[in-house]
């Protein structure tokens, strides 16, 4: 009884696209997510001005939290298999403006950083556990779409999260970026629980399941992938406030623009994959925008100019976001019933790439490499490309046996 009441609530709130209303809510948090992780980036140049630090030592910011993220995803999906997903969802947020705002208001450098670690349990949490939960509040053959569609709320926050970030800490500080994030989470916490309906508890998950993810070659490889893009972006994506500034002499209004058109961008590109993923089958996806953010950094010596530059990250913005989207719908369309898991662990892969990019970046930087940054990028990019056509291949012949 209980799972038919839960059935006639979700079809009273669906909208007019057919999917429930809950969605939207999850693709709001996504948003405020994605901000709250791309915010430092954003402010990075303010954060090091005002507290005294280097470019790379603001970077750790990134590393530290990216660390903390990866490792906790998957810890973190076996402790509260159990749990209805309103609350955990909720309660995600909620953390996440509590310590955004006490990151707001951190008087150095040495606060600062294990509130933003603190912080980034958040993400750890919502985005995987949104997804995993997605797979029950849609039928099958419309999974792929429901899902790339909440996963749109990243690439909203590049259009506008990640922009208006750089523009505030830019003119008013990066405490003031922090703080929005912080009140849009709760926000965002308080919407998700008016609409959020009770009874989404994803099967909990026993050894037995951990086993059969960590023992699938395609699954793994899946995840191979993710971690080489996340290594392969954030090697650059990580400075490019430092780097714009430094090559291109930007200032704070030029560069949240430039920001700005690289979200625009990348909202394109996981809207247009939200539309045609079913149809072109998510590894095809994924293999499409690897090859994307590939050609970027192949042609990155050509951005001389500011202008130059907004046509060379044109590749990059239209498969930065989606590629991740194409990602957690491959994953779950291997195994649904594993999704808890998969999802976790490829979201532990694309946080443990983005704390290796974001170190390898520092580490680069410190030894006076910034202008070659793109090329590690694009080595690393190409090899996930490799790592995605045999995840491919190992699935096919997993599918005939």
């Amino acid at each position: 009884m209980k799972r038919l009441a839960f059935m006639v609530r979700s079809q009273r709130a669906n909208t007019p696209l057919g999917l429930p209303r809950a969605l939207w809510a999850l693709l709001l948090g996504n948003f405020v997510i994605g901000t709250g992780v791309m915010v430092v980036p954003g402010t990075l140049n303010d954060i090091s001005t005002s507290l005294g630090v280097s470019v790379p030592q603001a970077g750790m910011l990134i590393t530290a939290g990216a660390i903390l993220m990866g490792l906790s995803a998957p810890v973190m999906a076996t402790l509260v298999a159990g749990w209805d997903r309103r609350r955990l969802l909720v309660g995600s947020l909620l953390w996440y403006g509590v310590l955004l705002a006490a990151c707001a208001l951190a008087p150095d450098y040495g606060a600062l950083l294990p509130l933003r670690v603190l912080a980034m349990v958040a993400p750890a949490v919502f985005t995987p556990q949104a997804a995993a939960s997605v797979g029950l509040m849609v039928p099958s053959e419309r999974r792929g779409q429901a899902i790339t569609f909440v996963f749109l709320g990243w690439s909203v926050a590049s259009v506008m999260g990640m922009p208006l970030s750089a523009w505030v800490g830019g003119t008013l500080g990066w405490r003031w970026a922090f703080g929005g994030v912080a009140a849009g989470a709760l926000v965002c916490g308080w919407w998700l629980w008016r609409v959020m309906p009770d009874g989404i508890r994803p099967a909990a998950l026993s050894r037995q399941d951990w086993g059969k993810v960590l023992g699938s070659a395609p699954l793994a490889l899946v995840m191979v992938v993710t971690l080489l893009s996340a290594f392969g972006q954030f090697t650059l994506f990580s400075y490019l406030a430092p780097y714009m500034k430094q090559v291109l002499s930007v200032e704070a209004t030029t560069l949240s623009l430039m920001f700005l058109w690289f979200g625009v961008f990348g909202l394109m590109g996981n809207v247009t994959l939200t539309r045609h993923i079913d149809q072109l089958g998510a590894p095809r996806a994924v293999l499409l925008t690897l090859g994307l953010m590939a050609l970027t950094q192949l042609l990155w010596p050509l951005g001389t100019s500011v202008w130059a530059m907004g046509l060379v990250v044109v590749p990059w913005a239209l498969g930065c976001f989606s590629a991740n989207s194409a990602q957690q719908a491959r994953l779950v369309g291997l195994s649904p019933q594993l999704a808890p898991a998969t999802v976790a662990l490829n979201t532990s892969a694309m946080y443990a790439g983005q704390a290796l990019g974001a170190a390898l970046g520092g580490w680069m930087i410190d030894a006076g490499q910034m202008l070659n940054l793109h090329w590690v990028s694009l080595v690393l990019l190409l090899v996930a490309m490799g790592a995605s056509v045999w995840a491919a291949h190992r699935a096919a012949n997993q599918q005939k046996q």
